[in-house]
C-alpha cells in the first residue's frame, strides 16, 4: 500500500504558506493513491531534540554502556529513519527563517545521518534514496538573480548537501515573496507574489497524476 510521510516545520500556524502548500500536495498525493496511508510529523509544533553531548556519545558508545538519555536519543534517530524507510514519498515544508532552514529541520536531518541505517560507511552508499522527496520551499522575500539579497537564501541550497549521505534527492517546489501581502513596504510586489504562488500551486498539482476511475 502506498505510504506518504508528510512533514511540516513552520511555526506560523494557520497563517503559514508552506503548511497550506504541503496540505495541497498531500491532497494531490491522496487523489493519486486511493487507499494510500499518510504519517504526519509536525516539527514546528513538536520539534525533535537538537544534537547535544549525550546524542554524540550515544553514537560513539557501545549500546550496553548507554545511559538512559543516550538510549532514548539513539532510539529517536532510529524511529525517524524508519519513518522515511516506510514511506514511498516524503513531503517536507521548508520555510526560510533568518535566511536559513528552520533549526527543527536541521535537527531532523542530523538524526537521519546514522551509519548502517541511513548510509553505508564502507561504500558511501545512501540507504534512503529509493523514494520521492518533495520539498515545498517558501520565502517571505525574493532572493533570485539580480535582487538585492541574491545569494542570501541558505535553506534550499543547503538541504541537498545536508541530506546527501542518505541518498535522498530533494525535488523543490518554491514560492517567494510570501510576506508581500502583510508587509506594507512590499505592497508593490504583491503581483509577483501571486504569480509565484500560482506557479507553485500548478507545480504541486502536477506532482502526481490523479488515479483513473473505471
Amino acid at each position: 500500500m502506498p505510504h506518504l510521510l508528510h512533514i511540516d516545520s513552520s511555526i506560523n500556524g494557520e497563517d503559514s504558506v508552506s503548511r497550506k502548500l504541503t496540505a495541497r500536495a498531500a491532497d494531490v498525493w491522496r487523489a493519486a493513491h486511493p487507499g494510500g496511508t499518510v504519517t504526519y510529523r509536525d516539527l514546528g509544533a513538536e520539534p525533535v531534540p537538537h544534537f547535544d553531548t549525550e546524542t554524540w556519545k550515544a553514537r560513539n558508545t557501545p549500546a550496553e554502556q548507554h545511559t538512559a538519555a543516550q538510549a532514548e536519543s539513539l532510539a529517536l534517530s532510529e524511529r525517524l529513519i524508519a519513518e522515511v524507510k516506510d514511506a514511498d514519498a516524503v513531503l517536507l515544508g521548508l520555510p526560510l527563517y533568518n535566511f536559513g532552514a528552520p533549526s527543527s529541520v536541521k535537527a531532523w536531518v542530523d538524526h537521519l545521518i546514522l551509519p548502517g541505517l541511513s548510509h553505508d560507511p564502507a561504500s558511501g552508499k545512501g540507504l534512503l534514496g529509493e523514494r520521492e522527496f518533495v520539498v515545498v520551499a517558501t520565502r517571505g522575500g525574493g532572493y533570485g538573480e539580480g535582487t538585492p539579497r541574491e545569494g542570501w537564501e541558505h535553506a534550499q541550497d543547503w538541504l541537498p548537501h545536508g541530506i546527501s549521505l542518505t541518498g535522498l534527492e530533494p525535488r523543490f517546489v518554491t514560492a517567494e515573496l510570501t510576506l508581500a501581502r502583510v508587509v506594507p513596504a512590499m505592497a508593490e510586489l504583491v503581483p509577483l507574489a501571486e504569480k509565484s504562488l500560482a506557479a507553485a500551486e500548478a507545480d504541486i498539482d502536477a506532482l502526481w497524476p490523479p488515479a483513473r476511475t473505471a
